[in-house]
């Protein structure tokens, strides 16, 4: 399979949206959006993401296939990058090449990302690129209904 990152497409969103639908994946994330289901919230959130010079935003893409996306926001003084791949495409590798190739493309340092300490699957592909643990903070999850723990890890 053939995986590659490009700029995200106005169709893309569509299914960006549709990925977001998925409740076990809002879970494993631990964050959603307070009703996943409102269009006009998720569209407000990508345009703003989108339209934000400050970050880079990519669409993962499998055999020319949309399976996810991947970003870089600043938070403050600190870029902060996050992705979610469809579940279908889950357990293939594909969201560890896309961040080989995302961490090839954007190489400011240091780069932070959190997740949720039971989401065992983006703990393991941060920590096998190099990102290290700085920090843990309880945080309000919507997709759980419940404060959970969230690592913040950094790539120097």
């Amino acid at each position: 399979m053939k995986i590659t990152l490009r700029d995200v497409a106005a169709g893309d969103l569509d299914e960006f949206f549709r990925f977001q639908q998925d409740a076990d994946a809002a879970h494993m994330a631990g964050f959603a959006p307070t009703n996943p289901n409102d269009r006009s919230i998720f569209d407000h959130h990508w345009s703003e993401l989108l339209n934000d010079e400050k970050s880079l935003v990519r669409t993962i893409d499998a055999d020319g296939q949309p399976a996810g996306s991947i970003a870089v926001f600043r938070d403050g003084d600190v870029h902060e990058v996050m992705f979610w791949t469809d579940k279908q495409f889950w357990d293939q590798g594909i969201t560890t090449t896309a961040m080989d190739l995302f961490l090839d493309e954007f190489t400011p340092r240091p780069l932070r990302a959190r997740v949720v300490v039971d989401n065992v699957g983006s703990l393991k592909i941060l920590e096998s690129r190099g990102f290290t643990e700085v920090g843990e903070e309880q945080v309000f999850s919507n997709a759980r209904a419940e404060v959970v723990t969230e690592k913040i890890l950094q790539l120097n």
